[in-house]
């Protein structure tokens, strides 16, 4: 078992992450012992290509596909060392006309003043079945929606379960029902606040397995200036880290991802982290969203930053992240 890490050295990560990637990975590997066990490129394009594949048929909310998508999914979370969040790892929806669940799990906090405090990091695993042929292909395999999301939420909970020191309990969910108008994160954070948990903030992950082009950051926040996130994202990740689209404005996402329940039903800072950029991927929804067009190296690359995000955010004093 690790020791617990101290503030001060993601203090020293988020310095030194301006000098580049590759010193935050040395910093991690002296600390771990390991400088690319997680994340790893090779295990995020196992994860995206099993779930992207015409096996499971584009994982439609209700469909034969999406329920091994979830079993897959399950069977990760126990081989990770994290808890289910309910009874079972699922959490069936109460507002869907067709059977379907999110798959919830949890790692409580080591620190017994702090880990009343949630940070929920999520992702949808559904996509939209089968389409219209084109090309002959009818499979809309949902690689980079959201198999990339997915991939990089679960990469994010193999490392923490693995380590197990965050001060404050991490819950790690993959929805369903998005496609369908996201039903599934709103069903999950009415339950959430319903059992009346104390939500400090909401991470979600859409779309990014693909990098953008001529950016100067890494990716960019839906609902950038509704909090502090990006702010605090940039102190502990880089300050090249999380940068501002003026279109994801444009188009409203912040309002069109998962994050936006619980921005609703809570009231606290609730994003989405994306690298799509409507210029630098033209498959959207369509059969051509294969597990060959990711770019693994930039997958990985943004579960390598997001770490002491992550982690410094979970392991400070005091509540940082704010509304603006």
């Amino acid at each position: 078992m690790l020791r617990e890490i101290p503030s001060h050295f993601y203090l020293a990560v988020a310095q030194e992450s301006r000098r580049g990637p590759a010193l935050v990975c040395l910093l991690f590997g002296l600390l771990l012992g390991s400088c690319g066990s997680v994340p790893s490129a090779a295990k995020m394009n196992e994860v995206v290509t099993y779930l992207a594949s015409d096996e499971l048929k584009g994982r439609d909310t209700g469909s034969e596909g999406i329920e091994k998508a979830a079993e897959f999914l399950e069977d990760e979370f126990e081989a990770y060392g994290i808890a289910p969040f309910f009874s079972s790892f699922r959490d069936t929806l109460s507002n869907t006309s067709t059977l379907a669940y999110n798959v919830v799990g949890v790692i409580e906090g080591s620190d017994p003043r702090l880990k009343g405090e949630y940070i929920l990091i999520g992702a949808h695993f559904d996509h939209i079945g089968i389409v219209p042929p084109k090309d002959g292909d009818e499979i809309a395999n949902g690689a980079n929606d959201n198999a990339s999301g997915t991939s990089t939420v679960l990469e994010l909970a193999r490392y923490f379960g693995k380590q197990k020191v965050s001060k404050r309990s991490l819950i790690f969910a993959f929805f369903s029902a998005e496609e369908k108008g996201l039903l599934g994160s709103r069903h999950l954070a009415t339950v959430l606040k319903d059992s009346g948990i104390n939500l400090y903030t909401m991470l979600n992950f859409e779309m990014t397995g693909v990098p953008m082009q001529g950016k100067d950051y890494l990716l960019y926040l839906t609902g950038y200036e509704k909090s502090n996130l990006a702010e605090i994202a940039n102190t502990y990740g880089g300050s090249d880290l999380i940068g501002f689209l003026p279109k994801a404005g444009e188009f409203n996402l912040f309002q069109r991802s998962d994050n936006y329940a619980f921005w609703e039903v809570f009231g606290v800072p609730s994003h989405t982290f994306s690298s799509f950029d409507f210029e630098n991927y033209n498959y959207y929804h369509q059969p051509g969203d294969e597990a060959t067009r990711m770019d693994y190296e930039h997958l990985s690359e943004v579960v390598r930053r997001m770490i002491p995000v992550i982690q410094g955010i979970a392991d400070s004093p005091k509540d940082e992240i704010k509304l603006n």
